[in-house]
């Protein structure tokens, strides 16, 4: 194995004529967007991107950001995709910190708001110097700077090392800050393959996956994109998720896998009988798989009653490529369960001090994992890549339960990190913008529970003196400008002070 961008060109060679990507009325074989991602590869090449350069990549779930990704490790650069609900200042950031040379942005003429950002993002960053927009012209070709990408259908893909860095994933660390993390053309090609053995694909027998997870997220990318381009499937496209829209593609388009977090399927199950024809769904969905959170039973018998359909849960992490462990097909349902690793991977129960624990159900510990899928390290970050990596073994910061059969059951979370709607927040990135404010004299933000989200963002601030009569909505509205709509706080509750120990660490277990 070389780059892993020859999964696109074996594939183009194999399924050529085969529907790849599906976006509205867009429909995109095999064959057409290895020709376009080669021209775009080529432009790139020509523009002076190097093997080893960064291309940060904005871009919604359409066809655009395929054939850009496609491309850029066409031309021995790394990928670096960004998540598109980042604000400028979060942009300026990630550009700089993962030494972007080049910006890719999606530009959507009815909703410019994206573009905007990056362009304010791409102006107050520092290194990257090159600022392209892609989107799609009338006729569905995909342009770059106004022009539609055209040329030879060919691009000789540039050799790279199985342990050269592909894509870098920006995740959050104890710290607050976003880290990347360094996935290898090794770790992503097994982890696409440990998909396709795990939703037992088959190219002789190809599935139509609904792609709602973001392809800027390792579940959306690996597991569905890179999966279907190496086993010939086809992907329909949903650039925002709606639950009626959802079902209607399902039955129009014949889906037969669906992944996505735990609060999509309670969307899916709410608006099932509104959609007319809704029944015929029943026993459609050949693999239904969730993660990001625990799915409860009555959720779980729900679904395969109305759909019949039993959900597969799983469970990984950027770091991790994503996929470390799932439940499999014909398994009987072990709700809470994450399922048993998969080939090729090994996990443990840890201590503190990365001792590992006993094989014992009772046993709570920290969730260590070794195997083909985890990262080459944090990108220019020694010293964090050693505290999560020893041996070869990543600690998660997951706190599990292994029961006698081997399966693993997460029952909490070392770290403080909140998980809301399928996206990872950590409350120190937060805590830092807010402290910014000249209101804010001291700030806790912790997750509370909620029925759709898993858990909400809250924030507990201790107001700065004269500034007692700040109102909590004022707070809420400044957060949504600052940060990404999946980070702001929703609830802000002002208090006197906060709960400390004697050091003046604030005590977050004490707030609720």
């Amino acid at each position: 194995m070389s780059n892993l961008a020859t999964l696109l060109d074996v594939s183009a060679g194999r399924y050529g004529e085969r529907d790849f990507l599906v976006a509205g009325t867009r429909r995109l074989t095999f064959a057409e967007v290895s020709r376009r991602s080669a021209a775009m590869a080529r432009r790139l090449v020509e523009s002076g991107v190097s093997p080893g350069d960064k291309v940060a990549l904005s871009c919604p779930n359409v066809p655009e950001f395929t054939i850009a990704y496609w491309a850029v490790l066409r031309a021995g650069a790394v990928v670096v995709p960004l998540n598109v609900l980042l604000r400028a200042r979060e942009i300026a950031y990630h550009l700089d910190d993962s030494d972007a040379v080049a910006y890719l942005v999606y530009e959507d003429s009815a909703d410019p708001r994206l573009a905007e950002a990056a362009r304010e993002g791409f102006d107050n960053a520092g290194r990257c110097d090159r600022f392209w927009i892609i989107g799609a012209d009338e006729a569905g070709e995909t342009t770059w700077c106004g022009e539609a990408l055209t040329g030879p259908a060919s691009f000789d893909t540039v050799t790279r090392e199985d342990g050269d860095t592909a894509v870098i994933l920006y995740t959050s660390g104890t710290t607050g800050r976003p880290k990347g993390a360094e996935l290898t053309h090794r770790n992503l090609l097994l982890n696409a393959r440990a998909a396709v053995s795990v939703y037992e694909l088959d190219p002789g027998w190809p599935d139509t996956h609904l792609l709602v997870a973001p392809l800027f997220h390792s579940l959306g990318q690996t597991c569905v994109q890179n999966a279907s381009t190496l086993c010939g499937g086809t992907i329909v496209m949903v650039p925002r998720f709606d639950a009626a829209q959802a079902l209607r593609l399902m039955l129009d388009e014949h889906v037969t896998i669906f992944a996505g977090v735990p609060t999509m399927f309670w969307a899916l199950l709410r608006a099932l009988g509104d959609v007319p024809d809704g029944d015929r769904l029943h026993g459609q969905l050949r693999v239904a798989a969730s993660g990001g959170s625990a799915l409860p039973i009555e959720l779980h018998k729900e679904f395969e009653a109305r759909l019949g359909t039993s959900i597969l849960e799983g469970y990984g992490l950027s770091e991790t490529s994503p996929m470390a462990s799932h439940t499999r097909l014909g398994e009987p349902v072990r709700a809470g369960s994450i399922g048993r690793p998969i080939d090729g991977v090994e996990m443990k129960l840890i201590a503190d001090d990365w001792t590992t624990l006993p094989d014992d159900p009772q046993v709570v510990g920290e969730i260590a994992i070794r195997g083909h899928n985890v990262m080459k390290g944090y990108y220019k970050r020694p010293e964090a890549t050693a505290e999560a990596v020893r041996d070869g073994w990543f600690r998660t910061g997951d706190l599990a339960r292994k029961d006698a059969d081997g399966f693993y059951h997460i029952v909490g979370r070392s770290k403080d990190l909140i998980i809301r709607g399928g996206y990872n927040v950590y409350p120190r990135e937060i805590e830092e913008v807010f402290l910014e404010h000249p209101a804010v004299s001291l700030v806790a933000v912790i997750g509370v529970p909620h029925a759709s989200h898993g858990q909400e963002i809250k924030a507990v601030v201790v107001p700065a003196e004269g500034h007692e009569a700040v109102r909590p909505e004022d707070l809420v509205a400044w957060g949504r400008r600052q940060l990404a709509a999946y980070k702001y706080p929703r609830i802000v509750e002002l208090r006197e002070r906060l709960p400390m120990t004697p050091t003046g660490k604030i005590l977050k277990r004490e707030i609720s």
